[in-house]
């Protein structure tokens, strides 16, 4: 294992582009966000910082949605969601201690950034419809009857709870590979660089420039500010 160790760090290791400015930014926006979403959830006197910081949180995961279609290479669904086979053999792998050092994200890495831009989506969505019943309403309330209100009210609570738990995971799963695999997951995505063995013949990521991030931004957010303008 020593022996192993020291092959490994023997070779040299070069910093490749991997992650452009807008998946940091958003990557890093978000646990603030969520953050300061659940303090702002606790108190009635703070409900409505809470509803203009979930319009913020559903432009940002649209934005993410649409920069999985129209990002850089290693941003985009395609490059890093795989089929379940790819995913087993992976899990079998880690199961037998078999430690692949990945560019990007791995198979199950993959799979679980649309399971939180999933709870996300659905946490925004359903805080649209939520109603207290004593102080605040979502702005499209008024659209669905009583118990509809109630029952999105419940999912609005409940999932966020789910999303603690993904976000667990996805800490753990950080420190683990850091451990374990001497894998940095953090500081690439600070820097956008991550330092892969010359050996592997990995090719860096050509970064999309930010004025498309930025058009795709705007979209977004005229979509939400509109969306709610409507409402009744």
């Amino acid at each position: 294992m020593t022996e192993k160790r020291q092959t490994q760090e023997a070779i040299p290791l070069h910093p490749l582009r991997l992650w452009d400015a807008p998946t940091r930014l958003f990557h890093w926006a978000l646990p603030v966000l969520l953050a300061a979403l659940w303090y702002t959830g606790q108190d009635l006197t703070t409900l409505g910082w809470h509803m203009q910081l979930g319009y913020a949180l559903l432009t940002l995961v649209l934005f993410r949605i649409a920069w999985g279609f129209f990002g850089s290479r290693s941003a985009r669904f395609p490059a890093f969601v795989t089929g379940p086979g790819t995913v087993a053999r992976y899990v079998g792998d880690l199961a037998r201690g078999r430690m692949h050092r990945s560019f990007g994200h791995n198979p199950l890495g993959g799979w679980s950034v649309l399971l939180m831009l999933g709870l996300l989506l659905v946490q925004a969505v359903t805080g649209l419809f939520a109603d207290d019943e004593i102080f605040t309403q979502g702005p499209l309330a008024t659209l669905v009857s009583g118990d509809t209100r109630a029952w999105l009210t419940g999912i609005h609570h409940a999932n966020f709870n789910l999303i603690l738990a993904v976000v667990t995971v996805h800490v753990v799963a950080v420190v683990l590979h850091r451990v374990l695999k001497g894998d940095d997951l953090v500081r690439p995505m600070i820097t956008g660089r991550k330092p892969m063995p010359a050996d592997r013949g990995v090719e860096e990521v050509h970064f999309v420039g930010m004025g498309r991030a930025l058009v795709l931004l705007a979209l977004c957010a005229a979509l939400v500010w509109g969306g709610i303008s409507l409402a009744p």
